[in-house]
């Protein structure tokens, strides 16, 4: 039996390849070419093989910073060290939307892909709590700013069927997956002061 195959680039161009050296090419703008997503579903539900291949070690990258917990506000006539108790989640993202469990289908072909090549698990969501004191002068209000760490990979799904969809037997879906690094020791966490304002001092006891 003769088997097509086809590839989804990132702009979710559709290139189809047959066994022999005549290459088939198929076209995101032809008509019933599928998306990315649409074979993502299909993962684990109509097809005989779905795997997904890292193409690298994950990136490593902080995200932007961020606000956590409320504001302190120093009505004293000395520095103070204010407490600041907050509480913050990270969680997953990719690059078709779909929600990644990792219980089943694409997304639990994902997380079992990424343990057996980095050793470790994938994780979806990741919920930090501390307490962090600020010195705030007189006068003053303190916050606090968070950076997460958090990790991208990048990879290609590999999708058998047993019967042709959208022409081939065969397709390659590119897919790229955020998620956070628990206990990273690049995280950054920092302590912020400004003056108060007019309305913020007048509100002081």
């Amino acid at each position: 039996m003769r088997r097509t195959y086809a590839v989804l680039t990132a702009a979710a161009v559709a290139v189809a390849t047959a066994v022999t050296t005549a290459p088939t090419p198929a076209y995101a703008d032809h008509e019933d070419t599928p998306t990315v997503r649409q074979l993502l579903e299909l993962c684990n539900v109509s097809t005989d093989v779905c795997e997904f291949h890292p193409g690298g070690a994950p990136e490593l990258f902080a995200t932007d910073g961020r606000v956590v917990g409320s504001e302190v506000f120093n009505c004293t006539s000395g520095r103070q060290n204010m407490a600041v108790e907050w509480s913050d989640t990270t969680s997953q993202s990719n690059s078709v939307g779909l929600a990644l469990t990792t219980e089943a289908g694409f997304g639990e072909i994902f997380s079992v892909s990424y343990e057996q090549s980095f050793q470790h698990t994938w994780t979806t969501s990741h919920t930090e709590s501390q307490t962090t004191f600020v010195n705030t002068g007189p006068r003053e209000v303190g916050w606090v700013e968070r950076r997460p760490q958090m990790q991208r990979v990048h990879g290609t799904y590999e999708l058998h069927f047993g019967s042709r969809q959208w022409g081939h037997y065969i397709w390659y879906a590119p897919f790229t997956a955020e998620g956070p690094v628990p206990g990273s020791p690049d995280e950054v966490v920092t302590q912020n002061v400004r003056p108060m304002t007019d309305a913020e001092e007048a509100a002081c006891p």
